[in-house]
């Protein structure tokens, strides 16, 4: 089998978590574009069932979507067994639902900040748990998680302290499930996207002033599209990363080398 042959992803059992829009659409569909068949997890289940819909029609594989709280053990339980019943196995977990609260550290509630941690951390604990769970039965498997530079970096001008330290966490967190897992043949990477042009980042009225902020500090002097995500997950995803587990892969236009 050559290498592009082992690139592709057929009727292998997938789910994305934020999988509804943004870089969790964006992957979801080079997934299916590589063969995958997908559950689109998300807790908007009127968008995720569209963004489902819209992929088993363009590209001819199995879809389904399934509303689920991250946070929340019984819900994330219940998404597997969905899933399992559906796909009668699971090969990949895309982990990569999450928020960003903006606000000065002395004045975020602790709500705002236990927020941020029980979505972008814990949701990522909970899920690649479970997915972890069925892979280890199963003898393999591959888990992605979605950290972001700003685990490497503070960004600058918004206050995200709640956000940055969720994301550090990811990175650790896929570090040690790669290293408890690696002789069981389950595989954990994260990536780490810089600024990307997501929908929700272009209608957020909030974030429009910074975006110029962004380029201007930013080497290549842009954000960076979901799309420009999609290789590294389906390559991580895929049989020729056999050897790659525990990696924390960067994708930021070289906006956090200074």
């Amino acid at each position: 089998m050559g290498i592009i042959e082992k690139m592709r992803l057929d009727n292998k059992a997938i789910f994305v978590t934020g999988g509804a829009r943004g870089i969790g659409k964006s992957v979801a569909i080079a997934f299916a574009q590589a063969g995958a068949n997908l559950a689109i997890v998300d807790i908007d289940i009127e968008e995720a069932s569209k963004t489902a819909a819209m992929i088993k029609e363009t590209y001819n594989v199995e879809t389904i979507a399934i509303k689920t709280d991250v946070t929340n053990p019984d819900d994330v339980n219940s998404m597997i067994d969905t899933i399992i019943n559906k796909f009668g196995k699971l090969d990949v977990a895309f982990c990569n639902a999450g928020i960003c609260i903006n606000a000065p550290a002395e004045e975020m509630t602790y709500n705002q900040f236990k927020r941020n941690i029980d979505i972008n951390l814990n949701g990522v604990f909970l899920t690649a748990q479970a997915a972890g769970k069925v892979m280890l039965k199963q003898g393999h498997g591959s888990i992605i998680n979605t950290a972001s530079m700003s685990a490497h970096i503070v960004n600058v001008p918004q206050p995200q302290c709640a956000y940055n330290a969720s994301k550090a966490g990811v990175v650790q967190l896929t570090k040690s499930l790669a290293v408890e897992w690696a002789t069981r043949n389950v595989r954990v990477n994260c990536i780490s996207p810089g600024y990307m042009e997501t929908e929700l980042i272009k209608e957020s009225e909030q974030l429009k002033p910074l975006i110029s902020k962004w380029n201007e500090m930013a080497p290549m002097k842009r954000m960076g599209n979901p799309e420009e995500l999609q290789s590294i997950c389906v390559y991580l995803a895929g049989d020729t990363s056999t050897f790659t587990t525990g990696s924390d892969i960067i994708i930021d236009g070289a906006f956090s080398c200074f």
